[in-house]
């Protein structure tokens, strides 16, 4: 069993920064693959960022390459989303979730954990 809390959002101008924070309970945080997702008012919930087990593989959605980082700390069981340059369309309640697959997949079905979400708001 994994707990996850998302720490971080808040109001930002465009073109600003935010960090997300992803705190796990439990001892076997580094056997999960992680994910960050986002989920904006009257749209599905999509992928945006993905890390394995041991960090070393990271993957972003198009949108967000070159803006956004995924990043984890194993020893602190936490992943965290660095988001730069930040834009409107980038308003969303960002979720972070735990997937026991070997590899970190862009499918939210597939991810076993989720945390309560929070809410990042970016004004034009």
């Amino acid at each position: 069993q994994v707990q996850l809390v998302e720490s971080g959002g808040g109001l930002v101008q465009a073109g600003g920064s935010l960090r997300l924070s992803c705190a796990a309970s439990g001892r076997t945080f580094s056997s999960y693959a992680m994910g960050w997702f986002r989920q904006a008012p009257g749209k599905e919930r999509e992928y945006v960022a993905r890390i394995s087990r041991n960090g070393v593989i990271t993957d972003y959605r198009d949108s967000v390459k070159g803006r956004f980082t995924i990043s984890r700390d194993n020893a602190k069981n936490t992943v965290t989303l660095q988001m730069n340059s930040l834009k409107f369309e980038d308003t969303a309640v960002y979720y972070c979730a735990a997937s026991s697959r070997v590899l970190p997949t862009v499918i939210a079905l597939l991810y076993d954990y989720w945390g309560q979400g929070t809410q990042v708001t970016v004004s034009s």
